[in-house]
């Protein structure tokens, strides 16, 4: 059974991949944006909801920085599953997207 957290929203996602190496609120939208193509570009205050929202979950985590002005953050193991997970369920329905179309 699929967790009840899948699919993750592309925003959420590509949040997730840009916290591999962790990153502060404004790298962390610059990451995303980089990562997505362009595609996602998120307001601060869609950011912060978000990430308010992965700490809740356990998917991300702040961590110590050098900055004490700037909240940092990395992905969890939890977090780093549930990436894992939906990238399998999106490359599954790559595949038989691709037979079937063929």
């Amino acid at each position: 059974m699929r967790d009840k957290n899948l699919p993750l929203t592309e925003t959420v996602y590509y949040i997730l991949l840009a916290l591999i190496e962790p990153a502060h609120g404004y790298l962390i939208m610059q990451k995303v944006e980089e990562l997505s193509g362009g595609q996602v570009r998120m307001a601060a205050g869609t950011l912060y909801g978000a990430v308010e929202n992965l700490m809740k979950l356990r998917f991300i985590q702040p961590v110590r920085s050098e900055d004490s002005r700037r909240k940092v953050y990395a992905i969890t193991e939890t977090g780093m599953e549930m990436l894992r997970l939906d990238f399998e369920r999106m490359n599954h329905m790559m595949q038989v997207t691709k037979e079937i179309l063929r």
